[in-house]
């Protein structure tokens, strides 16, 4: 929000600094941005799993030469188009369908890892499945999540991995027909070494490994989900600061932001300084607006407005505030700069140029013509944030209401531009040439309503 007042000598544009980032607002932006995060998260998840599959299905070859590797390679097909389906419904947060297709992910894995493939040679008993460390392939699938930015599906592929591969374990052991043939082999070349027949049984399921690799990946998840948490919460604070950023750069020029953002508290300052104001109106906007519609009026103010407002960023110009059918900028807030009082000038003459090039447009509509007037004086202001809970930035003193004066005094002088006499003769000291000063005539003892001497004002017409 912002607030002027130019009715006594020490009027003051007012700029809420604060208001603007209300706790709401804040959070929508920040879940947009978390969205975005985690939308280009899945694209990347989605290509890290076409590569990893891909490399996987290149190496079966050369471990398993056979016909029945074509079984494999189905399912890691499966698991590529699943990982499709998964970047088209995931989103920030708990979706069941993207739940559900993980799900199904770990579920396809596993069977394929312990259960026999139906096309191969049926040669080993199915715990000697157990014994290939197929489970490592399931840190490609965790890896993949984090890439979605979500602590919650990391979390999930953890522990459901853990359960899917409990039960199959169970399943295989359950159903799964002891081998003797190859178990009186082993015990009777092992048999004077326990350990060692332990470890060679065919049969054996060796829980003791697979309780520690699950634990391990478990354990693992969950590092990856609570640093994740974390990242998430960074991410949110940081898209509070590109907000506030955002809110910034309405009122001050780019480079003013920047400066604002790198240091600590830097309006809470009061100060004296000198500093160019501008005022631009549009002359004769009641009469004007009174013919139009009011969605055309509205149309008109918007064009307007944006017009101006790029000239004073463009001219390092922080925009003070919007007045209906003009605004109010200053040159030099909240940071004095070596220019600025050339800056407002040339501002000013930008802006007559800019409208005189819409106008161009306007007369090839058939529109009326927009006429502004621009008011610039260079003095010195009050510059400190005001309030309590509330904060706004205030610029205080008589400049301000000087340049609002000498922006009236462009229609009496029929003139698009009228600067003070300090703005004249600081602009001179600043940039050693009068280039933007081309074409301005002196008027000296020109009296300036709520000002009580006479001054001297440089008039452009």
């Amino acid at each position: 929000m912002v607030d002027v007042s130019i009715d006594g000598s020490d009027a003051a544009p007012k700029i809420d600094v604060t208001s603007n980032t209300s706790t709401g607002g804040g959070q929508a932006y920040a879940r947009s941005a978390l969205e975005e995060h985690k939308r280009r998260g899945l694209e990347l998840a989605v290509k890290a799993r076409w590569i990893a599959m891909a490399a996987t299905a290149l190496f079966l070859f050369f471990i398993y030469p056979d016909w029945g590797v074509l079984y494999y390679h189905a399912l890691l097909g499966l698991l590529c188009l699943n990982g499709l389906l998964i970047r088209r419904f995931g989103r920030v947060g708990q979706s069941r369908i993207e739940l559900l297709l993980i799900l199904a992910d770990l579920a396809v894995m596993t069977i394929a890892m312990i259960f026999p493939n139906p096309f191969g040679p049926a040669e080993l008993p199915i715990a000697f499945s157990y014994r290939f460390d197929n489970f490592l392939y399931f840190f490609i699938i965790l890896a993949a999540g984090t890439m979605a930015y979500s602590w919650r599906t990391v979390v999930a592929i953890g522990t459901w991995t853990s359960a899917l591969w409990f039960l199959a374990l169970a399943l295989a052991w359950y159903f799964s027909e002891p081998s003797s043939q190859f178990q009186d082999v082993v015990f009777a070349a092992f048999a004077n070494y326990p350990r060692m027949l332990e470890l060679m049984d065919p049969n054996s399921f060796m829980l003791s490994l697979r309780i520690q690799e699950v634990m391990v990946f478990l354990l693992t998840a969950i590092i990856l989900g609570y640093s994740i948490r974390r990242f998430d919460a960074l991410l949110l604070s940081n898209a509070s600061l590109e907000r506030e950023r955002a809110n910034l750069s309405r009122y001050f020029s780019p480079n003013v932001v920047a400066q604002l953002s790198q240091n600590d508290d830097p309006l809470k300052e009061v100060k004296r300084q000198n500093t160019a104001i501008l005022f631009v109106d549009i002359v004769g906007f009641t009469g004007m607006s009174e013919a139009m519609r009011p969605f055309d009026v509205i149309t008109l103010l918007r064009e307007f407005h944006g017009r101006m407002e790029r000239e004073v960023f463009r001219h390092n110009g922080t925009l003070d505030k919007y007045l209906g059918d003009g605004l109010m900028a200053t040159f030099g807030t909240p940071v004095a700069g070596a220019r600025d009082a050339s800056d407002a000038i040339a501002c000013a003459r930008a802006m007559q140029d800019n409208i005189s090039e819409w106008n161009s447009d306007r007369k090839r509509r058939g529109e009326a013509p927009i006429v502004i007037g621009v008011g610039v004086h260079f003095g010195e202001t009050l510059l400190g944030d005001i309030g309590a809970n509330r904060l706004e930035y205030a610029v205080i003193g008589t400049a301000v209401n000087v340049a609002s004066r000498l922006e009236g005094l462009t229609r009496v002088l029929k003139a698009r531009i009228v600067i003070s006499d300090d703005a004249y003769a600081t602009s001179v000291t600043e940039i050693g040439a009068t280039d933007i000063l081309d074409g301005f005539t002196r008027i000296e003892h020109q009296t300036v309503r709520g000002i009580r001497e006479p001054i001297t004002i440089w008039s452009y017409s």
